[in-house]
């Protein structure tokens, strides 16, 4: 396809995609507001989950014991499982090595397969040692609502984690079912979501949402004493307008280099990324959500390269100012010559990058671990002692 004509379907597509946004937003808005519906605050989905759950007792931590489903993409079994295996005994299963859904015949052939083993497994697991908890990180692509409500009937809490409810709470639609959290999340006991403004469509759909976001896990994302060779280096998938925009620095000189799929450099591997963000003296972000203009979401790398001892560079997005403070913590920028204006200030004075550095270090440390995000699950739920 000639360059052209692939700009022009990139901008149709985008167009689409903005236009998905729009309504499936303008709809909940709406059903939100015709129903009288409120978000539910902590204290509320800690009463809804005690009636739900009556016989739940607090346990002290260490010994709650956890069931987890997830596929290990890149980075959830190294951020996810240690932290949830500090509350107690944890068993994972990863289904992929068994039942590949990227393969093109998966809703056809694959997943229904998938959905029975996991029925069965949850099932056997129930059966043998009945966990305190499952934790999940599926999504309508990956189940039917009615494995979800069919691992519910145990009786046992199901969390399930989402983290990009701003495209994809709905996402592709096949055979009128949702790729996202529509179709079954009214089937999770609490609804884990990183996205602020996807509370309304919880509430529409019948579910108990809670927002929260990433974190990191301070034995994995910790600092590296080595040598800040690069200037500027953002480490994520080449999409969008990502590669605009490094080679817009690179035109200022600026020397900016990239990794990840998609990009000359090619992915690194967990340890070398994290060694990467002690590499930078400046670890750029972007904010933006994939196909749409002016939408904005958290990522991991908000609370990871902070955490890593990273100085962070990432577009302005105002759920990031709930958690660190611009300017003194991390450092947003607008539009590009803001983000050069302020790239090139840093590089010259190193004595406030350094102070930044440290500050979003210390945050990130103190409130943002997996842990902590756990920890609030759980407690909510009323598995986890409370401290003395």
């Amino acid at each position: 396809m000639s360059g052209p004509l692939q700009s022009a379907r990139k901008r149709l597509r985008a167009w689409r995609n903005r236009r998905r946004l729009e309504t499936e937003r303008a709809f909940y808005e709406a059903a939100f507001r015709d129903r009288g519906l409120r978000v539910p605050v902590e204290a509320e989905i800690r009463d809804a989950l005690h009636r739900r759950f009556p016989a739940i007792r607090p346990k002290p931590k260490g010994t709650i014991r956890t069931l987890a489903v997830w596929h290990n993409y890149n980075w959830e079994t190294d951020a996810l499982k240690p932290s949830l295996e500090r509350f107690g005994p944890v068993r994972l299963y990863d289904w992929y090595g068994e039942f590949d859904h990227s393969r093109k015949d998966w809703s056809r052939a694959i997943k229904p397969r998938m959905n029975r083993a996991l029925v069965d497994l949850v099932d056997r697991w129930c059966r043998d040692e009945r966990p305190d908890l499952l934790f999940t990180y599926l999504s309508g692509e990956l189940v039917y609502p009615r494995t979800v409500e069919a691992m519910r009937s145990h009786g046992v809490p199901i969390v399930n984690l989402a983290l990009n409810d701003k495209e994809h709470f709905v996402g592709k639609l096949r055979g009128g079912h949702a790729f996202g959290m529509r179709d079954i999340c009214r089937h999770v006991d609490l609804c884990w979501t990183s996205t602020e403004d996807a509370l309304k469509k919880y509430c529409v759909e019948g579910a108990i949402p809670l927002y929260l976001p990433e974190g990191a896990n301070p034995a994995v994302h910790r600092p590296f004493d080595v040598e800040r060779a690069i200037d500027v280096s953002f480490v994520g998938q080449c999409y969008g307008n990502r590669p605009a925009v490094i080679e817009r620095l690179r035109q200022a000189g600026i020397r900016a280099e990239a990794f990840g799929f998609g990009w000359p450099n090619g992915p690194l591997a967990t340890d070398e990324m994290v060694k990467m963000y002690s590499r930078s003296r400046i670890n750029l972000g972007f904010g933006g959500v994939a196909g749409h203009d002016d939408t904005y979401c958290l990522k991991g790398r908000d609370f990871e390269i902070p955490m890593s001892g990273g100085l962070y560079v990432t577009e302005t997005c105002p759920e990031l100012e709930r958690f660190f403070r611009p300017g003194e913590e991390v450092v947003t920028y607008g539009d590009f010559d803001d983000l050069v204006e302020k790239i090139r200030r840093l590089l010259a004075h190193p004595d406030e990058a350094e102070r930044i550095r440290r500050a979003g270090f210390e945050r990130a440390r103190s409130e943002h671990t997996w842990e902590m995000r756990f920890e609030k699950v759980f407690r909510l739920i009323g598995l986890l002692e409370e401290k003395p």
